[in-house]
């Protein structure tokens, strides 16, 4: 029988989901059968886990960390925002609707039954389950029929791990502050916690553990520094967006817009790892780079949205004027849709109107529908003729003249598209840049020789670095020793 330890933060953005990895890959190191769970995630970052269906990206990393295969019991119910007050929402890897957010406070009392079964899937193949909450435990307010955090621990008798991120400061009155807010029977469920993110000397923060401790009684599990390997892994979710601004000076500035629904932005790793490309994401209110050699349009959740988002921001226009410099346009899966002269969703499925113009920088339409494509998939670039591995998560066909020069080759079929001048391209294969070969053509393109990072190793090395880390500086095997049997 397995047991189980789970994670919550005093807040959200506090490193649980990293910890996690970094706890997960430490376990499986120790030859133990090691699996994630996050019952709840709130993500446009999705994967496709390996028995198919969508769950959150670092549900899927934390499964790369545990080296085993993705499942979409890993993730029960992952929400997808598609507008300020909406999500759409996705249980055990499929699609069941949208939901604003009072209807989702409503509806989630219901999905307990899908956490709990796919709770109990993950745990009969394993030693050890960590799971992982979302936000806070100490936001009370959403406490009735919660699934994420205390919700779940009370229920399925899990211990609790709290962690404080002591990097944006406060970290001594947010734990204190979580002890005081929570009622006796979740309060019980913490078996102590963790401080994440510390900078300078650990023996600075001595007084701050004891003072934590005769306030709370909590223990402290250890002082997590700030990982620097931990700038190697796939991008968590929409909040690392606010720190991802301009990498450093290289040979190439490749631009990203940054979409108010952008998807997947995880993306483009691979280029910001390498080290000729400057990854710059352009925020809303700044022009895109005139000195770009390459602007990729990303993934997003609601491309009528965020196609007049676009153009409010000015950005089609750049797009042209960059174009007629001579500089290079990808589009990737929303950002393709985008490229083209038509947008139309007749049944409003993504909730952002029902028919868009394009940019026109490709020849092509797009009409929503309501299949999904869901699927991981090996692949070819048309242009390079070498492999490409990733995976579509869209609605949605496009066809059109520009598609007679595919840019990808799915399972052998012609996948998106190119205009006749080869500057301006689009594909719905998400992952298209973590190949190598490819990453290392397309840069030869713009005469950068290289491109010799391997980026999946480079990925796990980051975690068995990280797990180092961890197993040095926290009590590992004392929080095992509080973990609870999952059939409690």
């Amino acid at each position: 029988m397995a047991r189980a330890l789970m994670f919550q933060g005093t807040g959200s953005d506090v490193g649980k989901t990293v910890l996690v990895a970094g706890f997960c890959r430490l376990a499986a190191n120790r030859g133990l059968k090691v699996r994630p769970f996050k019952p709840q995630n709130m993500s446009n970052n999705a994967a496709v886990a390996e028995d198919g269906g969508e769950i959150g990206r670092a549900q899927w990393l934390q499964a790369l960390a545990c080296r085993t295969p993705a499942s979409i019991h890993m993730n029960p119910v992952l929400l997808k925002p598609q507008s300020e007050t909406g999500s759409q929402v996705v249980v055990q890897g499929e699609v069941r609707g949208q939901a604003r957010g009072r209807d989702y406070q409503a509806l989630k009392p219901k999905l307990m039954a899908a956490v709990t079964d796919s709770f109990a899937r993950v745990s009969t193949e394993a030693d050890l389950v960590l799971v992982e909450g979302a936000g806070s435990p100490a936001e009370i307010n959403l406490r009735a029929g919660d699934i994420a955090n205390m919700g779940f621990a009370t229920s399925a008798g899990v211990p609790v791990v709290l962690v404080g991120d002591i990097d944006r400061g406060g970290v001594i009155a947010s734990i204190v502050g979580t002890h005081t807010i929570l009622p006796e029977r979740d309060r019980a469920m913490i078996a102590g916690y963790l401080i994440n993110k510390f900078r300078g000397d650990v023996s600075l923060f001595d007084e701050g553990i004891s003072a934590i401790e005769s306030f709370t009684g909590w223990p402290c599990f250890g002082v997590v520094p700030w990982l620097k390997s931990a700038a190697r892994l796939p991008a968590e979710d929409s909040v690392a967006l606010e720190r991802l601004a301009r990498g450093k000076p290289g040979a190439l500035k490749v631009a990203v817009p940054v979409l108010s629904r952008i998807a997947n932005f995880d993306d483009f790793d691979p280029l910001e790892a390498e080290p000729d490309v400057e990854l710059v994401f352009v925020r809303p209110g700044e022009p895109l780079p005139n000195d770009a050699g390459l602007v990729v349009l990303p993934g997003s959740k609601s491309t009528i949205s965020d196609l007049a988002d676009l153009r409010h921001q000015g950005w089609d226009r750049d797009l042209v004027a960059h174009h007629r410099r001579g500089g290079r346009i990808i589009g990737i899966c929303g950002g393709y849709q985008m490229l083209g002269r038509k947008v139309s969703d007749p049944l409003a499925l993504e909730g952002g109107g029902t028919e868009a113009e394009g940019l026109g920088l490709l020849d092509i339409e797009t009409e929503m529908a309501p299949e999904k494509t869901v699927r991981n998939i090996e692949a070819r670039s048309a242009e390079h003729g070498v492999p490409l591995s990733g995976y579509e998560i869209h609605l949605g066909l496009s066809h059109g003249p520009d598609c007679a020069r595919p840019m990808t080759m799915l399972d052998g079929r012609p996948d998106g598209a190119m205009s006749p001048d080869g500057q301006v391209a689009g594909t719905y294969l998400h992952g298209l840049f973590g190949s190598d070969a490819y990453r290392a053509r397309l840069l030869a393109s713009f005469g950068i020789t290289g491109g010799e990072l391997n980026y999946a190793a480079d990925v796990d090395a980051a975690l068995d670095e990280i797990a180092a880390e961890l197993d040095r500086l926290v009590g590992f095997d004392w929080m095992l020793g509080l973990a609870g049997s999952t059939g409690r």
